[in-house]
């Protein structure tokens, strides 16, 4: 398993904790940023998609606090980007 592997289930571990998903997908985008000065860090880039019900009727900047809230803990050490699509279930 890398490095970025078991990050991604400690990211998942969290989110989980945070939300009642129906749904979650996390991506490690870090290969499309090799050469960039924040990759230097060792944090990654990574993308992550999640419906949750709790999210309904929440405008996107709030969404996405409550995404950054829930992964505050990795950041900046093992997540450098987040790409956050942060979706309530009727909203596929």
């Amino acid at each position: 398993m890398t490095l970025n592997q078991e990050r991604i289930k400690l990211f998942e571990q969290d989110l989980r904790a945070s939300f009642n998903l129906t749904k979650l997908m996390i991506e490690d985008e870090s290969h499309l940023h090799a050469g960039h000065a924040g990759a230097a860090s060792g944090g990654g880039h990574f993308k992550v998609t999640l419906y949750t019900p709790e999210f309904q009727g929440l405008n996107l900047v709030s969404r996405h606090r409550a995404v950054y809230a829930a992964l505050q803990k990795h950041i900046p050490g093992e997540i450098h980007a987040l790409t956050i699509n942060a979706l309530a279930p009727d909203e596929v």
